[in-house]
């Protein structure tokens, strides 16, 4: 798969990604909100690092089609620092937090992707669309039936309006009607405007108000190391959804540049950390958006809303946007790995199941992912950890040949000691390692262990076919090829 050439990232599908921008900026004003207020910031924070993330990442990201602003997972890193110090400190790790992403992608750290199991990117997937709807179920708090109606109405209106048309995106014709409803009704449900005030003004360019010293390093230092590990954690799996959903290929260590290159613009410009959102990036594909434009187009149209239309902005009910948030974690979840979990193997099921529950318990995506690769490495260990040993008797020539077949490591030197008869009576033994790999200390420590038991019993041991890394570091390691070599504690 190639990626497209510059003009194509932009101008390819103007018209698609004109339209899904407008949808992805009127669904992340109140979730902007929303993560403002987790983090403890006015409001504007968010709003304002949404819109310099957004236009920022547009240009210098390396996954067109993919929508970056503030989230959740990253405002629930910086309650502590915004409670105990502020702000100020808050923008300086967010600068920090960009500095540090951008080492990432220098050293193409994103290549460590290929170690994160499909069961676990599964199982992220899964958690996240649980949390974007849990997240929903506040706005259900004392609401009166007016609430559920719009809800099921907007529900309506997105899933039954495609089959009329595809040329709107059915999300942005379900905020319209039902804002109108509202309106013409004066039904009293809760709107943006409930959620925080909006200033009607443009970002300003300010340096962190922090001393510059060690000690302010000292404070911010942990968060930003957790911000950029979580944020490029998010942004390199949304990437490669976004890259399944639309058949594409990205740039995973542009990708991690570009995410540092944006933090930084949005704490010079009053923002909070942010990196890519897969709930809004879903709504960006499945609204019809593809190229660089989208996410230009929904940070400006964001800014722009604010701005100008901030009068009507306020009067969109939370029902129209709930309703399109219940679009995006249907469309987020992955329903398929809930049939095909008959198929899969239990092992795979398990890792994706961990991964979701951890997720959702502890509301952050890093526990839940690591959570899920430990877990994978573990099982995977306990797979390739079983070794075979079978032998053969020369009665007349008095030797024994021990076949060794699979991986010899830690994990299965216990089994490999207990399947040779250290009491051997044939005056030779040996052991035919033509199908195992010795792989570490371990391994050659048994191995020894083996070969000097058997020489204490006056029988004579030789190995034979290992693979050349095998007898290397056999050679390098082992005791038994020492003169009057014996096992330590004889």
């Amino acid at each position: 798969m190639k990626t497209n050439t510059i003009k194509e990232q932009w101008f390819g599908n103007v018209k698609g990604d004109i339209l899904a921008g407008v949808v992805v900026a009127l669904a992340l004003i109140p979730e902007a909100i929303a993560f403002s207020i987790i983090a403890g910031v006015d409001p504007m924070v968010g709003l304002y690092a949404s819109f310099a993330i957004a236009v920022t990442i547009a240009i210098v990201g390396g996954r067109p089609g993919m929508i970056s602003a503030a989230t959740g997972a990253m405002a629930l890193l910086m309650v502590t620092l915004v409670a105990d110090h502020g702000l100020q400190y808050l923008m300086a790790a967010t600068i920090l937090t960009g500095v540090l992403q951008i080492l990432f992608g220098v050293l193409k750290l994103a290549r460590f992707m290929k170690f994160i199991p499909r069961s676990v990117m599964i199982g992220f997937v899964n958690a996240l669309a649980i949390l974007i709807f849990m997240a929903q179920l506040e706005q259900f708090v004392d609401a009166t039936w007016v609430m559920y109606a719009m809800v099921a109405g907007a529900l309506a209106i997105i899933y039954l309006f495609p089959r009329i048309t595809k040329a709107v995106p059915s999300p942005l014709v379900a905020i319209i009607v039902i804002t109108v409803i509202a309106l013409m009704t004066k039904s009293d449900v809760r709107t943006v405007g409930d959620m925080g005030n909006l200033t009607a003004a443009l970002p300003t360019f300010l340096i962190p108000d922090v001393p510059f010293n060690l000690e302010t390093l000292k404070i911010i230092f942990p968060y930003s190391l957790a911000l950029s590990i979580v944020g490029l954690l998010e942004s390199l799996l949304t990437a490669s959804i976004v890259d399944d959903m639309t058949d594409t290929a990205s740039d995973k260590n542009k990708e991690s540049r570009g995410q540092g290159i944006a933090n930084i613009v949005a704490g010079l410009f009053g923002g909070m950390a942010g990196c890519a959102m897969i709930g809004q990036s879903v709504i960006n594909v499945k609204s019809g958006g593809r190229g660089r434009l989208s996410a230009l187009v929904a940070g400006t149209f964001l800014m722009f809303l604010i701005l100008v239309l901030g009068n009507v902005v306020v009067q969109i009910p939370m029902a129209a946007l709930v309703g399109v948030m219940f679009m995006v974690s249907i469309g987020t979840f992955d329903w398929s790995s809930i049939k095909g979990m008959a198929k899969t193997p239990v092992t795979d099921s398990i890792v994706m199941v961990v991964t979701t529950v951890t997720t959702v318990f502890t509301h952050d995506l890093s526990k839940g992912v690591f959570a899920g690769i430990i877990l994978s490495a573990i099982f995977f260990v306990a797979k390739i950890s079983k070794v075979k040993v079978t032998s053969t008797l020369d009665v007349a020539a008095e030797r024994r040949t021990y076949f060794v077949t699979g991986q010899v490591f830690f994990a299965s030197v216990t089994d490999l000691i207990e399947s040779f008869d250290l009491k051997e009576t044939a005056k030779e033994v040996v052991i035919d390692l033509t199908h195992a790999h010795v792989w570490d200390d371990s391994a050659v420590a048994a191995l020894d262990k083996i070969v000097i038991k058997l020489r204490e019993n006056g029988t004579v041991v030789r190995l034979q076919g290992l693979n050349e890394p095998s007898s290397h570091l056999i050679d390098k390691l082992a005791v038994h090829k020492q003169e009057g070599a014996k096992l330590s504690g004889h």
